[in-house]
């Protein structure tokens, strides 16, 4: 194994850049392993999957898992099959989020979206096979795992990505689309950024915990930290929404306003909103104090939600 991929946390020191490029590439890797290549049979469905699946991102939700597992003393190739769910289950997320039914963007990742290249159909059961294949994957991926502590992993995956997660604030952003601001309370708005983008990213740090043996207050304590950054991630992007351009982005900016979205700025404006999201990633660090140095990178994740440009 490449020393850039194994080397412990505390070994990072100021070279994050390349802890993280590291990370990414272990992913990559991992996850061009257990997906179809794409002269598969359908080779339709098979270059959808992939297409959206290496069109780039920062990985966040599957280097959670692994800097996860790490804090709690886990083995990170231990943790590369629930990495890889997270990141399918965030990609079909994207791929169904996108949709001209949904969100209706053309942008995703610098590249025009699934639904573009593809079709709403091809672009829907693209979603599909990854979300069900991310599951297949967790569950019997090669890795010591105990099936208990996969099942464990396995339910708290699908809660954040389903009705009582994801999908639930998927449901009340869009059911509070198109009201006015005035109508929509600042409980309403956290709910739906803790549970559409929020959920999953607590997850992350949750499931990295369990696959890597930690204890049920380890668990815990990793809990608060995700559901904090979770939160303070969306708050990000909002901000990100009105000040950022497509070329940083990767996306179409403006296009909370012009869908009449409700957000962190509109509602509490972008000084606020900033000063929210600071509280939230201090509130994360506190969590990883039990932690010592074997929590550096997720210490310095959360503090890279706060420089986010993209």
């Amino acid at each position: 194994m490449n020393s850039a991929f194994s080397r412990r946390p505390s070994a990072i020191g100021s070279d994050f850049d390349a802890y993280l490029a590291g990370r990414r590439a272990l992913v990559e890797e991992f996850l061009d392993a257990c997906v179809p290549a794409e002269e598969a049979a359908p080779e339709t469905i098979s270059r959808a999957v992939r297409y959206s699946l290496f069109a780039g991102g920062k990985r966040l939700r599957p280097i959670l898992v692994l800097a996860a597992a790490e804090a709690v003393s886990g083995v990170v190739e231990d943790a590369l099959p629930a990495a890889a769910a997270f990141e399918m289950i965030h990609t079909y997320s994207l791929i169904h989020d996108d949709l001209p039914a949904m969100d209706d963007d053309s942008l995703r990742r610098g590249k025009p979206t699934s639904h573009i290249v593809f079709g709403d159909a091809i672009a829907i059961l693209a979603g599909d096979a990854l979300q069900t294949h991310g599951f297949r994957v967790l569950a019997e991926g090669e890795s010591p795992v105990s099936a208990a502590r996969r099942l464990r992993a396995i339910t708290l995956l699908a809660d954040a990505a389903g009705a009582s997660g994801m999908v639930g604030g998927q449901v009340a952003d869009l059911e509070a689309e198109g009201r006015p601001v005035s109508a929509v309370s600042s409980n309403t708005l956290e709910f739906i950024h803790r549970h559409k983008t929020g959920a999953l990213i607590q997850a992350a740090s949750e499931v990295g915990a369990v696959v890597g043996g930690g204890s049920d207050d380890q668990v815990a304590h990793l809990a608060r930290y995700g559901e904090s950054i979770g939160l303070a991630f969306q708050i990000i992007d909002d901000i990100l929404d009105v000040t950022g351009s497509a070329e940083t982005l990767g996306k179409s900016p403006g296009k909370d306003e012009k869908a009449g979205k409700t957000t962190y700025p509109q509602v509490h404006g972008i000084s606020k909103a900033k000063e929210r999201a600071s509280e939230l990633v201090t509130n994360a660090l506190e969590e990883l104090a039990p932690f010592g140095d074997r929590a550096e990178p997720l210490s310095r994740l959360a503090q890279r939600i706060l420089e986010r440009n993209s």
